[in-house]
């Protein structure tokens, strides 16, 4: 079964996936910050037990992981892969996951909370997402007892989360929108209205690739659909608008837009060292040129496979030994020789 980021969503090309999140606990038991590994441990266990016919769940086979027996590059990959993120890979406590041969579905047990259950969809499906997310929800809590208050919704160890326990996420490509002076306003005002737009690939206010996570921030106030819509909404309108200036950019300075297109390509395909920064800014060219047509390859290719490709966790793990950062980079340049298509 290919992964869910070998698709690319026809309708909505600038969206590259879709995320949906939800927070649960066991009421049985004081949140995982509280536990003992021995109390931890046994909460695991009984989990996985009660979920042991979770094989067909959303049409899916899903293997029992123990992620406290998992070397740093091995959870370093899972984190790259957007399955876990840095809280989990940094704790040191019995941990465990149920993920889809896939990777789309995943259970996280005794992270940051008991339960903590994620799907990923390619493209902008976020109601599809949520579906499976809810469908799995309701796998689990008819098995356990959620921590839950009439008045505050499900409880969970950060306020932030409480109420749905529901956080809904795109990644959206904006590599022209996001040149414009008007975009630090639009994120501003986004965030007037629950909105959360942020860079996901570099440091401080720079982000390279032009990758943006579209999420809500409050999981109170609103229900679970709304807080779905929402986002679902606003990464819909970013899309608009981001395709809007690329066609007025290809009516007006086409020659310019191939011309940028072409020589990134050239670099990724014979480049012999490429840091992170040269690499993601090449491949949102080809992303972006690849979705407007300017550019035709011998064979599919999706352009976030190469991306997780190119990451350091996963060049590492292709290496018979530990790689410096020029190795890294020599590394970097040989992987998209090897899996950048030729031209047609």
């Amino acid at each position: 079964m290919s992964e869910w980021f070998e698709e690319i969503d026809a309708e909505r090309k600038n969206v590259v996936c879709s995320r949906v999140r939800l927070t649960r606990n066991w009421d049985e038991y004081v949140f995982p910050s509280r536990l003992d590994d021995g109390k931890a441990a046994e909460m695991i266990r009984r989990l996985c037990e009660g979920m042991k016919d979770i094989d067909g769940l959303l049409g899916l086979k899903y293997d029992v992981v123990d992620l406290s027996q998992l070397g740093e590059l091995e959870l370093r990959i899972l984190r790259e892969h957007r399955v876990l993120n840095s809280s989990i890979i940094k704790k040191k406590a019995p941990m465990a996951m149920l993920l889809s041969e896939d990777e789309s579905v995943s259970l996280v047990l005794n992270g940051a909370d008991h339960i903590r259950i994620q799907v990923l969809r390619a493209g902008l499906h976020m109601a599809d997402a949520w579906k499976m997310a809810n469908e799995a929800d309701d796998y689990v809590g008819s098995r356990f007892s959620y921590a839950f208050d009439e008045k505050y919704g499900y409880l969970t160890s950060f306020p932030t989360n409480v109420g749905t326990g529901l956080r809904a996420a795109a990644i959206v490509h904006l590599p022209s929108l996001s040149l414009g002076k008007k975009f630090p306003l639009l994120v501003s005002d986004m965030a007037r209205f629950g909105v959360l737009i942020r860079g996901i690939c570099g440091e401080g206010r720079e982000n390279y690739g032009a990758l943006y996570e579209i999420s809500n921030q409050k999981t109170m106030g609103q229900s679970e659909q709304e807080i779905v819509d929402m986002v679902s909404r606003v990464a819909a309108q970013l899309d608009d608008q981001e395709n809007q200036v690329r066609e007025m950019a290809m009516k007006t300075h086409r020659l310019v837009r191939e011309d940028e297109l072409y020589k990134s390509y050239g670099v990724l395909k014979y480049a012999r060292r490429l840091s992170m920064k040269e690499a993601m800014s090449y491949l949102s060219q080809i992303m972006a040129g690849t979705a407007d047509g300017l550019i035709r390859f011998s064979r599919p290719v999706s352009v976030p496979r190469l991306i997780l490709g190119i990451q350091t966790a996963n060049l590492q793990n292709l290496s018979d030994k530990p790689l410096d950062k020029d190795e890294l980079d020599a590394a970097r340049a040989e992987y998209l020789r090897e899996e950048l298509p030729q031209l047609c």
